[in-house]
């Protein structure tokens, strides 16, 4: 077989090598090979071109012809592509460049995007692509490995899953300004349980909580919930006076500083989860994705909100 797909790397160099150094003995010697090998290279690229590549003088030098003047320019290309494509992958090898996805649940899109935009100004040659949502999709993407690294505040139970501590992530009543409850003491579980709980979806880990507390607070007793789709939503109900929640604080950081809400205070709140880096364990990180592993594991979360007391 001859032709294009037929010319190699070793053929293409023993042209540059002839024409660079002169003679073949001086090529043999700089490529590490015999004369013989160099003169077997240069005979089947002029095979596989057609044509001559190299004309041989009777005083010993050697002169390419305009074909082989043609090849010598797509050596250098290809040489100069080659040495790029190496610098590339030496780049991403060392976590200096590459591509990284993160995926966040959805309360933590109140830090996530700030810090993933420090990150990158860190290290503008790492292109980050950021996922938010709902605690199952995120899971999903962990699993079928979408995502490279994913932060949560309930990781799953699993062997293959591996999940490391962030931070501290608290849990609050919060309720609108001069709400009654909002005394700044303890109120009792009765006056708590009076009120209605705004809250998320069925299966929420914000709902297992609260339903959890309020189970054992009121011992049994029965309390009235309006579900809404998102903490947003909770917040500004609860702002309008539609009722009480019970939410991340990191989601309201901006709302208790400013005074829309207060923080209604009792037994057993704040309750304080963690914040969790979660990746499969069965697949190795990447240069890239180890490094924002350990970005964020140093900065010991103090990327979270600042919540007021």
């Amino acid at each position: 077989m001859t032709g294009l797909a037929s010319i190699t790397l070793k053929q293409l160099r023993a042209l540059w090598a002839i024409n660079e150094y002169g003679t073949l003995t001086a090529a043999a010697k700089q490529l590490t090979l015999t004369p013989p090998a160099i003169s077997t290279q240069l005979r089947l690229l002029e095979e596989n071109c057609q044509t001559v590549l190299l004309l041989r003088g009777n005083d010993g030098n050697n002169r390419l012809t305009a074909s082989g003047e043609e090849i010598l320019r797509s050596i250098r290309l290809i040489e100069t592509a080659l040495s790029m494509g190496y610098e590339r992958i030496n780049s991403i090898r060392q976590g200096k460049s590459g591509f990284l996805s993160i995926g966040v649940v959805s309360t933590g899109k109140y830090f996530a995007p700030q810090l993933v935009s420090d990150f990158q100004n860190e290290n503008p040659d790492i292109q980050v692509s950021l996922r938010i949502g709902n605690r199952e999709e995120i899971i999903s993407l962990v699993f079928d490995g979408a995502v490279d690294l994913a932060v949560m505040g309930r990781p799953p139970r699993s062997p293959i899953i591996e999940s490391e501590i962030l931070g501290p992530h608290p849990h609050i009543f919060i309720a609108p300004k001069d709400h009654p409850l909002a005394t700044g003491c303890d109120v009792s579980p009765n006056s708590l349980l009076d009120e209605t709980f705004l809250t998320r979806e069925q299966g929420s880990g914000t709902r297992i909580l609260m339903e959890r507390l309020l189970d054992r607070l009121g011992d049994g007793r029965s309390y009235a919930t309006v579900g809404m789709g998102s903490n947003e939503s909770i917040k500004q109900a609860v702002i309008a006076g539609l009722g009480i929640a019970l939410i991340s604080a990191h989601t309201v950081a901006n709302e208790l500083e400013d005074g829309r809400l207060v923080q209604i205070k009792t037994e057993g709140v704040p309750i304080t989860r963690q914040w969790f880096v979660t990746h499969r364990r069965d697949a190795a990180l990447s240069a890239v994705a180890q490094k924002f592993r350990t970005y964020i594991l140093e900065l010991e979360g103090n990327y979270m909100p600042q919540v007021p007391d």
